[in-house]
């Protein structure tokens, strides 16, 4: 499917003045969410509160989700930010049995790895899969010696922040199945940016946020709970809106939620609501497939025109081996960012590298733009080995 990429962009008004490479960061704003936003400003001047229509609102983001993910909707909890989903999972599981060990990974984001880590004044042991010498590889092998009949779960990033580097996570959840361990996947750098069936991964958890390639704002994600009505795990991180019927307003008992949204937790963010639903469905309308074609033949541009010039490309070229977040070695990464915010392109930077993230949104025309400032600042990008 072609996309019309002067309509598309024509619902992002900030690309009429910068060239927006820094979507691994945050998405920009379009009019449809801008919209959304006014939309529940305009709630608060004319009623205050309006509980019962916020919450049906919350309802039916969930819904949303559940068709971003290809997943139904009672499989889909709702929170104020990953790191509370992962909290909330990380106190439902006991680890004072047999199984007391997380693998985590040299590619986790700092919360994940952070929250496991902390389960330690819980008894919890923690075991890190690490990258190979090349840094942007972690090898099946370096899983398989560490999960074993210890662990409990294994939590993995699908695109790595840092470097964009994407998992190949099919074989890790196999093999965590098969020795009966659960897995988490961090989907945050992923969904969004090409189709994903939280189903089909056979992950037991995916989660991630609505503020980066789903064009929503901060303040709200979301985590796919596989077969929630039947899974085991009850949090022991709850809150009012974790119940089966918040309504209630039962202070004498704690009654989960049967479903997904028992990893919830106290009062959402109403205007995030309001914003997220617009943002995906824009999203949705234009469908994913077509979204991961284009960010696909984007960074395929990106890996082309660093090859071209003999400079350091971190992540992969190969693209069943990267996201849309592409890395390029740099000598001042910092300053190479304030370079390209002068000519108005906008990106950012970690671990010594430049990092670029195209959406559905940029055109080749962006990726030109791009390497016509990085000719100018070539002093700040390392050269390949």
């Amino acid at each position: 499917m072609a996309l019309d990429l002067q309509a598309i962009r024509r619902e992002f008004p900030l690309l009429q003045d910068k060239t927006y490479l820094n979507n691994c960061s945050y998405g920009v704003l379009s009019h449809r969410v801008e919209a959304a936003f006014n939309e529940y400003l305009n709630s608060r001047k004319e009623w205050g509160a309006q509980w019962e229509h916020w919450v049906e609102r919350q309802e039916s983001l969930r819904a949303v989700v559940g068709r971003l993910l290809d997943s139904p909707a009672e499989d889909v909890s709702l929170s104020t930010s990953l790191s509370q989903s992962v909290n909330s999972l990380a106190s439902s599981l006991d680890w004072t049995g047999d199984r007391d060990t997380v693998v985590v990974t040299d590619f986790d984001f700092p919360t994940s790895s952070q929250i496991w880590l902390a389960q330690s004044r819980r008894q919890a042991r923690v075991v890190r899969a690490r990258a190979d010498d090349s840094g942007v590889h972690i090898p099946l092998e370096h899983f398989d010696e560490l999960i074993d009949d210890r662990t409990l779960i294994v939590s993995v990033p699908y695109v790595c922040y840092r470097n964009g580097v994407k998992t190949d996570i099919g074989p890790i959840i196999e093999m965590a199945h098969d020795r009966g361990a659960l897995v988490f996947v961090d989907a945050y750098q992923a969904v969004g940016s090409f189709p994903i069936s939280a189903a089909d991964t056979g992950a037991d958890f995916l989660a991630g946020g609505c503020l980066k390639y789903l064009l929503g704002t901060a303040g709200l994600a979301y985590m796919y709970v596989r077969g929630s009505l039947q899974a085991p795990q009850v949090p022991t991180m709850t809150g009012w809106f974790a119940q089966e019927n918040p309504a209630a307003m039962d202070i004498y008992h704690n009654a989960p939620a049967s479903t997904a949204r028992r990893f919830e937790s106290g009062t959402p963010n109403v205007s995030a609501l309001y914003a997220c639903a617009a943002g995906i469905e824009l999203l949705l309308e234009t469908g994913l497939e077509a979204v991961g074609e284009q960010v696909g033949h984007l960074t395929g541009l990106i890996a082309q025109g660093a090859a071209e010039r003999g400079w350091k490309l971190v992540t992969p070229a190969d693209p069943a081996r990267h996201g849309a977040l592409m890395a390029l070695a740099s000598t001042d990464a910092p300053a190479l960012v304030r370079a390209m915010s002068e000519e108005n392109i906008v990106v950012s930077d970690r671990d010594g590298n430049l990092r670029v993230s195209p959406h559905y949104y940029n055109n080749d025309d962006d990726i030109q733009r791009l390497f016509a400032a990085l000719d100018r600042n070539a002093n700040l990008l390392r050269p390949a080995d």
